[in-house]
């Protein structure tokens, strides 16, 4: 006997099955209403490429049919495909550990986590589209050691790992730019734990406080009230003590003294209250300088107007980086400590003082550029005073030594310096004019905020 009518359970089930649709409905709808009207939830426009549009479009649609699409093929279980399980932050995808610092720079669609618009804390010289670069392929790459993948940084993580702790950058004005792309990740835009990352809806993590500057705001410090976490940066380009008569434009009154065996006491009197710190150095020593030890002059690099003993780089390097490691080794205080090695430039045609030039567009494939070399030689130097570190010391003492090796992917990146955009608007007046281009330091957002997506690698992993 047939019927037009289904059993009551059949009815009954699909009535629920109703029921259940529009509830899961409106509470999205209700989620989406408190999103995009509470006071603090922002929705900020993130860089995306063109190649990217249609698939970001093809992917909205495939999610809304994700999630209307409650009942499976065999009317089993339903899902709302919410993913609330689900963390991908930080994840390796093959071995546990590999070696972060070789690889290749891959396209990325997505482009940068933050914009120049976003992030307040991008000193001028570091704008670079504010200064009027027009071209943003710089911004679309992604660095991909070979053996696993890095992701991108994870401003909520970061932050619960350092509640109640503090984090300190110690050197020149690379640790300066470095410290800026930290301050702009721990500070930018990041998609509600659980909710659709494509549809963009951001919400800012902490918006930090400057508790300290001194008076060239050359050094810092930020506080970040939720997390009771502090954030420094320590002007000390030589890491030692030194009388500096350069400024910002490298132009010298006087040649530079250093003191090879005196730490700078502008760090080492701060060290006991830091639970990490980053530490490099170098560029200056490539310099003319008077060089002291026990305060008596020993010597001299490029000093051929003084009548002194030529002391090579070598030895004044090596000699303050031994006296660093003596340092940590010998502290009763054991923080994280990573060193961060050398930053080559990407100068061609001359030197900064030269009119030298960096206007290459995209970054070097494997076998490309392998950096000049002095830039080998100073990195060889840290090498080599590292792994004498950590041989004599292991982890006796409690050492916590840690190598931010960012030369290799730094290499690879000539596109992504400042380059002539380190001033506003440098060709106003035409493109024959003479521009000084920066080849040294690097846009703000770009390829420096894969060093702190590494450093963050390397902490989690601790």
């Amino acid at each position: 006997m047939t019927t037009d009518w289904e059993p009551w359970p059949a009815l009954q089930r699909k009535s629920n099955h109703v029921v259940v649709k529009l509830l899961v409905l409106a509470i999205l709808a209700g989620l989406s209403f408190r999103l995009l009207f509470s006071r603090s939830d922002v929705l900020h426009p993130v860089p995306v490429s063109p190649a990217d549009e249609a698939e970001r479009e093809a992917s909205a649609e495939s999610m809304a049919a994700d999630v209307l699409g409650l009942e499976d093929d065999d009317g089993g279980s339903l899902s709302t495909n919410l993913g609330f399980s689900v963390d991908e932050e930080q994840v390796v995808s093959k071995p546990d550990r590999c070696d972060l610092f070789t690889g290749q720079w891959i396209p990325n669609p997505s482009g940068p986590t933050y914009t120049n618009e976003s992030c307040r804390f991008i000193e001028p010289p570091q704008n670079c589209m504010k200064n009027g670069r027009h071209d943003t392929r710089y911004l679309f790459w992604r660095w991909k050691p070979h053996d696993c993948d890095v992701s991108p940084f994870n401003a909520k993580r970061f932050l619960d790992t350092m509640q109640n702790k503090s984090l300190a950058l110690v050197g020149d004005s690379i640790v300066r730019n470095q410290a800026q792309s930290l301050i702009c990740l721990l500070s930018k835009y990041e998609p509600i734990a659980g909710m659709f990352k494509d549809l963009h809806v951001l919400v800012q993590v902490e918006e930090p406080v400057e508790v300290y500057h001194d008076e060239q705001y050359k050094s810092r410090k930020w506080h970040f009230p939720s997390y009771s976490f502090n954030l420094s940066l320590i002007w000390s380009p030589f890491l030692i003590k030194a009388a500096i008569f350069e400024n910002d434009e490298g132009e010298s009154k006087s040649v530079n003294r250093l003191h090879l065996d005196t730490l700078d006491q502008k760090w080492t009197s701060q060290y006991k209250s830091f639970d990490y710190v980053v530490i490099s150095s170098g560029q200056w020593f490539l310099k003319t300088a008077i060089y002291m030890e026990n305060n008596k002059l020993v010597g001299c690099h490029y000093c051929p107007k003084l009548n002194l003993s030529e002391i090579s780089i070598e030895y004044a390097y090596n000699k303050v980086l031994n006296s660093l490691y003596r340092f940590i080794k010998t502290s009763e205080h054991k923080p994280i400590v990573m060193y961060r090695t050398w930053t080559p430039d990407h100068f061609e045609y001359g030197e900064w003082f030269s009119g030298g030039l960096c206007n290459r567009t995209e970054p070097y494939k494997a076998g490309e550029g392998s950096g000049r070399d002095v830039d080998n030689f100073m990195r060889t130097i840290e090498l080599n005073a590292f792994t004498r570190a950590v041989a004599a010391e292991g982890t006796r003492n409690g050492i916590r030594l840690k190598l931010l090796d960012t030369y290799q992917l730094s290499v690879l990146r000539p596109d992504a310096h400042t380059g002539p955009y380190r001033t506003f608007h440098p060709f106003e007046h035409g493109k024959n004019v003479k521009v000084q281009y920066d080849c040294l330091h690097w846009c703000l957002p770009g390829a420096i905020d894969t060093w702190n997506d590494v450093m963050m690698k390397l902490i989690m992993d601790e």
